[in-house]
């Protein structure tokens, strides 16, 4: 029965991750515009473009890869190998969820099972990291672009940027006082009902100022190889944008994206429309558009989800997630 469960939960991810390729990918109105598009450009001057962002895929993948592995020694020493293979199968997963929160039961499949609720604690701080990075390099995008283009009268430009400095202000306060956050999960309503995961978010007193501080850093690496690897599609697609503008631009994207949250299938319609009102701004064809949007999406989620796959074919999902140890200890009884 065991066994069947885990070929029949198997095989269930295995339909959904086909299911969405199969809408986002072939399924598309444009894709035929899309792929005109991408063969019009795929010229021996403008490839180096299309090599450097599928080069920069892993990189942006092993930044994530070393957060998480930092933000879980204190409890689990992996290899940076087993490390990343985590992150994949948890790409895998997050293809189908809102706000890619799969990422979580994802990677608690290559961890023990005891250090099952640890690991979510340690993937939410991890993610809280990358939140960080994203919303200050954002404003910081925001504003550029903005002020740039001359969009917003001076006061109000200036009133929003006070309040995004105080808001990423108050966010690195908490992030480097993490652990004041497990006396107040402690005192939430029927708390007492969740009693493994209380325990184990105590984990959050074993991070010291050096550890987050490095968590923050490949957080701010990664966000930057992202926002690298779109601007050289920009490049491959022929939309000619300045480097700095062009990385205001992108920040704006990501950071208005953000604010909505979304399951991966919806989130490429959403960052796509954002990025035609930002890159019309610079006369870029609709399709080009289009075209870098889908491929950013294409090369960082879609080629990982199907690696990610290949490594959870070998995973004894019931094992990983404590099943079968606490089986065992009931027919002892």
């Amino acid at each position: 029965m065991r066994s069947h469960f885990n070929t029949i939960f198997k095989i269930f991810v295995a339909l959904l991750l086909l299911w969405v390729m199969y809408q986002q990918v072939f399924g598309r109105e444009n894709i035929h515009e899309i792929v005109a598009v991408f063969k019009e450009n795929f010229r021996l001057e403008q490839s180096i473009f299309l090599i450097g962002t599928f080069l920069l895929m892993p990189v942006n993948w092993l930044f994530e890869t070393l957060k998480w592995r930092t933000l879980i020694w204190n409890f689990e020493q992996h290899s940076l190998w087993q490390s990343y293979k985590a992150i994949l199968v948890g790409v895998t997963f997050s293809i189908f969820t809102p706000n890619r929160i799969g990422e979580y039961g994802g990677r608690v499949l290559l961890v023990k099972a005891e250090n099952n609720w640890k690991t979510v604690v340690a993937t939410l701080v991890g993610s809280f990291s990358q939140l960080l990075a994203l919303l200050s390099f954002g404003l910081i995008g925001l504003v550029y672009f903005v002020q740039y283009f001359s969009m917003l009268e001076p006061l109000l430009l200036r009133g929003i940027s006070i309040i995004g400095i105080a808001l990423v202000g108050l966010m690195i306060f908490c992030f480097y006082n993490i652990d004041l956050v497990i006396p107040l999960i402690k005192r939430i309503p029927y708390a007492h009902l969740f009693k493994r995961f209380t325990k184990d978010v105590s984990v959050l007193q074993n991070y010291t100022k050096k550890s987050l501080s490095r968590a923050l850093l490949f957080a701010s690496l990664r966000y930057a190889t992202y926002l690298m690897q779109y601007y050289l599609l920009l490049l491959f697609f022929g939309i000619e944008v300045p480097f700095w503008i062009g990385a205001a631009g992108i920040a704006t994207i990501f950071l208005i994206q953000t604010s909505i949250p979304l399951p991966p299938i919806w989130d490429l319609l959403v960052r796509g429309e954002v990025a035609l009102q930002i890159w019309g701004l610079f006369d870029a064809n609709a399709i080009s558009v289009l075209a870098a949007t889908f491929s950013l999406w294409v090369i960082n989620l879609i080629i990982p989800s199907l690696i990610g796959m290949i490594f959870i074919v070998n995973i004894n999902v019931l094992k990983s997630l404590g099943y079968e140890k606490n089986h065992q200890k009931n027919s002892t009884l």
